[in-house]
């Protein structure tokens, strides 16, 4: 019956491309059709006969499984291509209605998974960040940035595109020497310590994992900088005093829909008289939706990718003023490539650290997450905020004076 009911699926959903799939029962079933000899055909093999029914109950959740635990696997181990023919699928506008239902469920069950008290957000944010901390290094730039690059050229590495990130970022504060600021979900440490080092502010990083604030603190003490930026183990909501800029990059993402409102209110009133926040995201250029269930189990617990209505809703219920909103479309696809080819030049010592069954549960999810850049509709917000309409020149002529643009490469080889 389970295998009826998935063939059914698979045929209103595979119209790009084609995809060949071997039962357990050793049927071999066509999908879709190859539009030309160039077209990629991807061909899969079931084994494990209560597959079926777990795609069937939850496509998204079966298929993760199926590939990470072995019981589906691909010829020539081609999980890129497999994912980009569920995508690019995904994202046709006519849907079978079984897609419709899963994503109207995902929606029902955002608010019980989104819920964060402070207890249950720094549970979420330890499965996910308090991991080996030589995995990070295995595949992120020097300055262990774990978040979309900016990316001025296709050529440049990922050291020039994430130096070039912070400068965006560091231009959009406007930032003088002296001043406080403020670094909610600080990582670890990287932007924080290039503030302080590179713009002479005055920083303090608060995170909820356990491993990134003693990382970012020895390298504060490494760089002789202790006496400028702490990095403190405490939930944003416990921050008191006032500060003159407040960044947060890549955390708004952990926050949850029921909290947004508290967010906003915590970054009013923490931001000084002449304040400026910034606030970087991935977002969706759609209506607002769910979690991938699979992204949900097994990499970020409570996290979401919120619609730029609701960012815009929450901040409608503070006095602050949006004063700029830029998008960024393809950069974090380009960052999710450099990953990607970084963690498998790196398998072996992944699969030392951990087991070949994580090697491949990473793959999956770096994987799926550039293809949902590249073929769905999600992207990056950075959000501007004041607390004062003129807090910011009136255009974004001050971002690219020709005296703002520092030479980048001198920051990337300084975070080395």
């Amino acid at each position: 019956m389970w295998e009826g009911i998935l063939d059914r699926m698979l045929r209103g959903l595979m119209k790009i491309g084609r995809l060949d799939v071997t039962f357990p029962d050793g049927s071999v079933r066509h999908y879709g059709q190859a539009q030309a000899t160039a077209d990629r055909i991807v061909r899969v093999t079931i084994h494990d006969e209560t597959l079926p029914r777990r795609i069937c109950l939850n496509a998204d959740l079966g298929l993760g499984e199926g590939y990470v635990d072995g019981g589906l696997t691909i010829e020539d181990d081609d999980i890129y291509g497999l994912l980009e023919l569920a995508t690019v699928n995904a994202a046709r506008p006519d849907q079978p209605a079984w897609r419709d239902l899963d994503l109207r469920l995902r929606r029902l069950r955002r608010g019980l998974q989104q819920y964060a008290p402070k207890t249950t957000a720094r549970k979420n944010v330890s499965h996910h960040y308090d991991l080996s901390g030589e995995l990070y290094d295995l595949f992120l730039d020097e300055d262990k940035q774990y978040s979309c690059a900016y990316f001025r050229s296709p050529d440049d590495t990922l050291e020039e595109a994430q130096a070039q990130k912070k400068k965006h970022i560091a231009e959009k504060l406007r930032i003088e020497p002296g001043m406080r600021i403020l670094d909610i979900g600080c990582g670890w440490g990287g932007m924080g310590l290039t503030l302080a080092r590179d713009y002479g502010a005055t920083v303090l990083g608060v995170t909820l994992s356990t491993e990134q604030q003693k990382v970012a603190a020895a390298r504060a003490k490494a760089a002789g900088l202790e006496d400028r930026v702490e990095f403190r183990l405490t939930d944003y909501r416990e921050v008191t005093g006032a500060f003159d800029r407040i960044v947060s990059v890549g955390m708004f993402e952990h926050v949850g829909v029921p909290q947004y409102e508290t967010y906003f209110r915590k970054v009013y009133d923490l931001l000084d008289t002449d304040g400026i926040a910034l606030i970087h995201t991935i977002g969706r250029t759609a209506p607002p939706g769910g979690t991938s269930p699979w992204i949900q189990k097994y990499i970020f617990p409570g996290g979401y990718v919120p619609a730029l209505s609701e960012v815009a809703k929450a901040v409608e219920s503070t006095p602050l003023w949006t004063t700029d909103v830029e998008i960024w479309r393809l950069h974090y696809a380009e960052t999710l490539r450099h990953w990607y080819e970084r963690f498998m030049a790196n398998a072996d010592r992944a699969e030392e650290l951990y087991d070949a069954r994580f090697v491949r549960m990473w793959r999956y999810y770096l994987i799926a997450s550039e293809l949902g850049f590249r073929e769905h509709r999600q992207c990056v917000f950075q959000v501007q905020l004041a607390r004062r309409k003129d807090a910011v020149p009136l255009t974004r002529d001050y971002l690219y004076r020709d005296d703002a643009q520092t030479d980048v490469a001198a920051m990337a080889a300084a975070a080395e």
